[in-house]
């Protein structure tokens, strides 16, 4: 379930990596992401706290992490 105004679109293949997981957990500032049994996992309930800061951009391989900005239609992504 999306937030009410950020969603996160995660690549099946990069979620089910363990080192990205783990990675992705430590650089985000307001703890979206978390890591759980070596698999990445979207905390739903702080999707509305992203400040659009791209440290998980430039940590995901280009074109399997998205964040959508759903107030405005528009996405960050590499």
């Amino acid at each position: 379930m999306a937030g009410m105004f950020i969603d996160v679109e995660v690549d099946p293949k990069i979620a089910a990596d363990a080192a990205l997981a783990k990675k992705l957990t430590e650089v985000c500032p307001v703890n979206i992401f978390a890591e759980k049994d070596g698999r990445l996992r979207i905390v739903e309930e702080n999707l509305d706290e992203c400040v659009l800061c791209e440290l998980c951009i430039k940590a995901a391989p280009p074109g399997k992490l998205r964040v959508l900005k759903l107030y405005d239609g528009t996405a960050l992504e590499a």
